[in-house]
């Protein structure tokens, strides 16, 4: 198949960073096609209304001029001959498919879990309004197909994680291109591509930020090489007892949606905590006040969940409970309130006697979007009332010990979780936030920007171009930046680095030691935190190297279950002891050297030696002066914030990496790898680099390592500042 595409329409972004040649082939715009599907330009009769849109294209944009032959000869037989896999059809991926059938690309193969929801209808173009609840993967194959009929795309509305992708399914492919939004996802394709040996093009897009990255089994760092920022936590005693941000109470309701409706976690409890270490009273003092506390709200403090099964989930009791008993209890607790301000209780019936807000009352077509209105008190104990019923209703329709699963794009758990942290907000003397900065951050999400999108999905095109031209010596890591660097770019190019010898991940023998107190370690905590959570694999098998064999864990089910809840040291596990863990699902085998200690830090349960230390506890906030209110600081903001020297993505707890503030240290270690190789730094939280080439063609240069005497010059003061200052990053807003 020849390269084709269609210079008027879709695709600009990526028609403009190729060489304009001329571009022979069947046109994807109706309006410029002729009889039979052939591209008018080639002799096809065009009606009157086509011809009449067709100057009109060309009027708007010299793009409509034809193009043809883009790609040199052995690079497009690459091109259509090439097997691609397209992991994700979000934001990204919907960019990246009309991107890569409009280069040339016949044989695609796209794969995504999710479904369509009306509020990626503002940037997922592929979609429409009449595709709300559909496979994001199959309506994207349909959609692209208008593009390209000729083109094979196989969709499957699946997990990548899913054993029937193994290392053979990816061994078919010439290149994986990830379009992702999750970490356990990104570390997954990673190694299925080291194991099968296949380019993997990474990417990810936060807010105005993004950034493509080329990986290869033994030339480049994996996606595991260097250690990313775990996600940030809060303690137990601040969500359950003293909020003093918004998120705080966000993250409550989210507790509270699993306490009442969800599978009950012990740590995840909302009710207040009597063990606060700051709210030390005298004991009989404290157990008058809550058995009183008690009487008033004729209430027995029991399990959420059993507490409101009997009360058959009654929103009024259950209101009455969260913001009026609940709250009561915590003010017997004196010394948390002798530096904060107390919080205020809330009367149901005091609240009904409140006026709607007006907009409630109407069936409005307000100037201001719903989900960014900020409601009145009365409406959200509303809409509280209206989700606890609407959610109990889905409750009872499941089968006896099934529970629901929260989901930012379920209507009626959205619903409940924003009326339920607006109420705690007030409560507790914060402002409240609207429905849609509520979702950002209890969804973990970053305010997309469709041009983002398009940007990144046309630099993944150009990176896997030059792989299919054999030059991946020329591939680089492409950041782009918020805001132009002191020279004025927004795309800023980097070296790849090679790969760290002490990888967990793509070393040629993988080996890492965890130190931990085998007389308190379980199996199930090896399994579940050690190998999974941090480790990231899907289905261990563990066995001991005692020259015996002894099978610790099996990834078959049911078969070393007796063992989940026994201690390490149980099974002769001692200082020096090593384990082979192997997750035959991703051809990976991970040796663990156990080092036993009795001296870890209070809530660190194991820590891999090099590494930060795990905490099975939320970790410590930080100390902050301004405890007299507790709405004083609205803590993580929404998209709209002008803090100063804060990125949009740091609002959030992002998967997308350089986008989390609690990354600097490791960040500063890389800034610092790229600045001695003559990258640019540009900024306090991203790694930025560099070179002499144009923003725009940086990707297609010949000579990547090439630069001026000029930028040569600027490598080496560069370096200079960095080794007499000990600056980290050099830029416009630096401070050495």
């Amino acid at each position: 198949m020849r390269p084709w595409g269609c210079p008027a329409g879709a695709g600009l972004e990526l028609a403009a960073l190729l060489p304009r040649r001329g571009f022979p082939g069947q046109c994807a715009v109706p309006a410029l096609r002729g009889g039979g599907g052939r591209c008018a330009r080639a002799g096809g009769a065009l009606s009157r209304r086509a011809r009449e849109e067709a100057r009109g294209a060309a009027a708007v944009s010299v793009m409509a001029a034809p193009l043809s032959g883009p790609l040199r000869p052995e690079l497009a037989q690459a091109v259509s001959q090439a097997r691609v896999l397209v992991v994700g059809a979000g934001g990204i991926g919907c960019e990246l498919l009309k991107n890569l059938v409009l280069t040339g690309f016949s044989s695609i193969y796209v794969i995504d879990l999710d479904t369509i929801d009306v509020s990626n209808l503002n940037r997922q173009f592929l979609f429409q309004k009449k595709h709300v609840g559909r496979s994001k993967s199959q309506v994207a194959k349909e959609s692209v197909l208008q593009f390209c009929p000729e083109a094979n795309i196989i969709a499957y509305h699946d997990s990548i994680m899913n054993p029937d992708y193994n290392v053979e399914f990816f061994r078919q492919f010439t290149l994986v291109m990830n379009a992702l939004d999750n970490r356990a996802a990104r570390n997954h394709v990673n190694r299925m591509c080291l194991a099968a040996d296949i380019p993997l093009i990474e990417s990810g897009t936060a807010g105005y930020l993004g950034q493509v990255t080329v990986i290869k089994k033994g030339v480049t760092e994996c996606y595991e090489c260097q250690p990313k920022p775990t996600q940030k936590t809060f303690p137990g005693c601040t969500i359950r007892n003293t909020p003093s941000e918004p998120i705080h109470c966000i993250v409550w309701a989210k507790y509270l949606f699993n306490q009442l409706f969800g599978e009950e976690d012990a740590d995840q409890e909302v009710s207040p905590d009597r063990a606060d270490p700051e709210a030390a009273w005298e004991p009989a003092e404290a157990e008058a006040r809550a058995l009183a506390s008690n009487e008033d709200g004729e209430i027995k403090r029991v399990s959420t969940k059993e507490w409101a099964k009997s009360t058959g989930y009654d929103p009024v009791k259950l209101f009455t409970k969260l913001f009026k008993d609940d709250i009561r209890y915590l003010l017997t607790m004196d010394k948390l309130w002798r530096k904060r301000k107390p919080p205020v209780p809330l009367d149901w019936a005091e609240v009904q006697k409140q006026e709607q807000n007006i907009s409630d009352q109407q069936n409005e077509s307000s100037a201001v979007l719903k989900d960014q209105q900020v409601l009145n008190v009365r409406s959200y104990a509303d809409l509280f009332s209206k989700s606890v019923k609407t959610l109990s209703l889905h409750l009872a329709e499941k089968a006896d010990g099934e529970a629901l699963i929260w989901d930012k794009d379920d209507p009626s758990a959205m619903d409940f979780v924003t009326s339920a942290a607006n109420l705690r907000m007030h409560v507790f003397g914060m402002n409240m936030k609207s429905r849609f900065d509520i979702k950002s951050m209890a969804g973990n999400i970053i305010p997309a920007i469709a041009t983002t999108n398009a940007v990144i999905a046309g630099l993944i095109v150009l990176e896997g171009l030059k792989i299919l031209s054999g030059k991946i010596d020329q591939c680089r890591t492409i950041f782009l930046n918020k805001q132009p660097n002191p020279r004025k770019k927004l795309l800023v190019p980097c070296a790849l680095d090679p790969p760290n010898p002490n990888c967990y991940v793509c070393a040629s023998k993988p080996e890492v030691t965890v130190k931990l107190n085998t007389h308190k370690v379980t199996v199930l905590t090896l399994q579940d935190k050690i190998l999974k959570e941090k480790f990231a694999m899907v289905a261990p098998d563990v066995q001991i190297d005692d020259g015996k064999g002894t099978i610790l864990i099996s990834s078959e089910e049911g078969e070393t279950e007796a063992n989940n809840h026994r201690k390490l040291s149980d099974f002769g596990i001692r200082n020096g002891t090593r384990l082979q863990a192997d997750d035959f699902l991703q051809d990976y085998t991970l040796l663990i050297n156990v080092l036993h200690s009795e001296d870890l830090e209070k809530d660190v349960e194991f820590e891999v030696v090099g590494d930060t230390p795990e905490r099975i506890g939320p970790k410590p906030s930080e100390p902050t002066s301004k405890n007299i209110s507790n709405g004083s600081d609205d803590g993580a903001q929404p998209s709209t914030s002008t803090a100063p020297d804060q990125d949009d993505v740091v609002i959030v707890d992002s998967e997308d990496e350089g986008t989390s503030s609690n990354a600097d240290d490791v960040e500063n270690k890389s800034r610092k790898r790229k600045a001695e190789k003559g990258c640019e730094c540009v900024g306090a939280k991203r790694a930025r680099a560099e070179q002499e080439q144009d923003d725009l063609m940086i990707v297609e240069s010949e000579d990547e390592g090439a630069s001026s005497s000029v930028g040569e010059e600027e490598n080496r003061s560069l370096k200079r500042k960095l080794e007499e200052k000990g600056c980290e990053c050099v830029g416009a807003k630096s401070v050495c």
